[in-house]
């Protein structure tokens, strides 16, 4: 008798909300797709979306970006990274991280990481004092984040300058306070596997007037920074405008317009993330052979991907057991593997940056760390089988 297995593809997200698809239609046939490019009284759906995102975020600004990558980038150079500062960064995160790092010239000091996928609090203390780094970028990796009383305590007592990666915690909370809402500046995502999907986009959110005013002009405003939608005061950008680089990575009217439609779904959208994570993680509690972290009860998390240790398993275990559940429809990617794979990779196999430490915990957590999307186009029904197919085939190496 054959398995059973799951049919449905793990990159389909929902689809654009039919406002926002009629809206995009109407930016097609107007021609005027560039942000700037208006006519009188005509609506700038970019600076709406910024003034709607920053009036929901609970910020004074926001920038609508390129991407969130671009997004990191902006932010490091508007909060001051020079080339050759050092940045505390965690090592658990995805390329983008380092990479924006590496864009403005700055070094990573990477830290280490716990048993549950946040950055080491005792390890971020230590280097933060041994490596006198000014800049700690903190990526809030697959939605798990870390006790941010003594992130910012940290941080405050070594003079850092902290900013937010919050590509995976959108709408997430620590406390009560959003994500993002902790740190000088925010970088968010709204590539087609985050929380609100155009393809590629993302925001720059602060509340310090200075860094907004940079961040609008070094986006690539020239000086339009007054179409911007929540922007300091005229007399802010006299004093940076002439100093701020053009960077160019604007976002346009059609991804703000799909967004826009977005937006006010968001809540909801992450109720019922995490109905289907909350589903899988009760599953991989019980699970012979694997092991989850619980988590924090001052954390309100958005469950968009889960993640599990396959503790029942060799090393070279793993990709045997990877291909037999993928062959049945269920998609893994494995954190541990030595070569980069798809949007995994390892820390240490970032090869550009020079001295790369030893981090004994990150290694032992991610040698069998197994990562799954959780598509919105899954229900709950889904989701048990899912579960029901990695149990059966982990129960064959127990």
């Amino acid at each position: 008798m054959s398995k059973v297995s799951f049919n449905k593809p793990f990159t389909q997200q929902e689809a654009i909300p039919e406002d926002g698809i009629a809206r995009a239609v109407e930016i097609m046939r107007s021609g005027r797709l560039h942000r700037y490019n208006l006519v009188a009284g005509e609506d700038n759906e970019a600076s709406l979306l910024e003034q709607e995102y920053a009036t929901w975020q609970e910020v004074d600004y926001c920038i609508a970006v390129t991407s969130g990558g671009y997004a990191i980038q902006l932010a490091l150079r508007v909060c001051g990274v020079k080339p050759g500062n050092k940045v505390l960064a965690n090592a658990y995160t995805l390329a983008p991280v380092p990479g924006a790092i590496h864009n403005v010239g700055g070094v990573p000091v990477l830290v280490d990481i716990d048993d549950n996928y946040h950055i080491d609090l005792d390890d971020l203390d230590a280097k933060a004092a041994s490596s006198g780094a000014k800049y700690l970028l903190l990526s809030h990796m697959r939605g798990h984040i870390a006790d941010m009383d003594r992130v910012t305590e940290i941080c405050a007592s070594h003079d850092i300058t902290l900013i937010e990666d919050c590509a995976h915690t959108m709408a997430a909370k620590w406390r009560g306070v959003r994500s993002g809402n902790f740190g000088k500046v925010a970088a968010f995502s709204t590539q087609t596997y985050k929380h609100m999907n155009s393809g590629e986009g993302g925001f720059l959110t602060t509340n310090d007037p200075e860094i907004a005013a940079r961040a609008i002009v070094s986006s690539g405003s020239y000086m339009l920074y007054g179409r911007h939608g929540a922007v300091p005061a005229e007399e802010v950008f006299e004093k940076v405008k002439l100093i701020s680089p053009n960077y160019s990575g604007r976002m346009d009217h059609m991804r703000a317009a799909l967004l826009r439609a977005q937006l006010p779904h968001i809540e909801e959208k992450a109720a019922h993330w995490n109905a289907r994570y909350d589903l899988l993680h009760r599953r991989f509690s019980q699970m012979k052979g694997a092991s989850i972290p619980e988590r924090k009860q001052v954390e309100a998390y958005v469950g968009s991907s889960i993640q599990f240790r396959a503790d029942g398993l060799t090393r070279e275990q793993i990709p045997e057991f990877i291909a037999a559940c993928n062959a049945r429809g269920a998609e893994l990617k494995w954190f541990g593997d030595d070569e980069p794979k798809a949007f995994t990779s390892r820390y240490d196999s970032w090869k550009y940056i020079d001295d790369i430490p030893h981090l004994p915990n990150t290694q032992k957590v991610l040698a069998n760390t197994l990562d799954m999307r959780i598509p919105l186009t899954f229900d709950e029904d889904d989701c048990t089988l899912i579960a029901d197919i990695i149990e059966d085939e982990l129960s064959h190496y127990l």
